[in-house]
């Protein structure tokens, strides 16, 4: 069974970006190489700050879009 997450990156603009994968690290190498969402293809590099297991993709999905629900100001405390 594959490990999925729900991650956080900043932008080189500071804004945040919030995705899902099974294999974040490679997922951030696909965003900085232009390959990766549309939203940070203009917002690269971008950095990982943030990461939490799931249980299923439907579980990392729900959490996602929990997140993107959140403020900037939310999602930074979810950070610290």
């Amino acid at each position: 069974m594959k490990t999925w997450f729900t991650y956080i990156v900043r932008c080189v603009d500071n804004s945040l970006y919030t995705g899902i994968s099974i294999d974040v690290e490679k997922r951030i190498k696909l965003h900085n190489s232009g390959l990766g969402a549309a939203y940070t293809r203009s917002h690269k590099p971008v950095t990982l700050v943030w990461k939490e297991k799931a249980k299923s993709s439907t579980a990392a999905r729900k959490r996602e879009a929990q997140i993107k629900k959140l403020t900037k100001s939310m999602k930074e405390d979810l950070i610290a």
